[in-house]
């Protein structure tokens, strides 16, 4: 599957919605793993603020990889992000998007980075 690594040095990131357990299968609970490492998964939705243009992205992030003090309006960085394009058919329609994952979300609360360099 191709992956594409995505620059952040230019984008201001900050916690959307908190990080959530990510759901493998919602009718029985089971949470996703990641299939090399056997951890399990959580999402994160993150402001992407870049070249004037702002989005939601959800992030997937082992949770291992999930900062604790994660709350809505921190800002972040995102440690090896990197975009996914996924394709597929459910009940006859071609469905496609793009799947992001990242290595971790760090709060840059406290940090003496500068935000826009993470």
């Amino acid at each position: 599957m191709r992956q594409i690594p995505v620059d952040t040095s230019a984008a201001t990131v900050m916690v959307a919605q908190p990080p959530q357990p990510k759901v493998k299968d919602r009718r029985t609970g089971e949470r996703a793993m990641d299939a090399e490492t056997g951890t399990a998964l959580s999402t994160v939705d993150v402001m992407f603020a870049a070249n004037g243009e702002v989005e939601i992205l959800t992030v997937t992030v082992p949770e291992t990889g999930v900062s604790a003090d994660l709350v809505m309006g921190t800002p972040v960085a995102l440690t090896g992000l990197i975009a996914r394009p996924w394709e597929n058919e459910f009940n006859g329609q071609r469905r496609h998007g793009i799947a992001f994952r990242a290595v971790a979300v760090t709060s840059l609360v406290g940090s003496t980075a500068n935000p826009k360099a993470a």
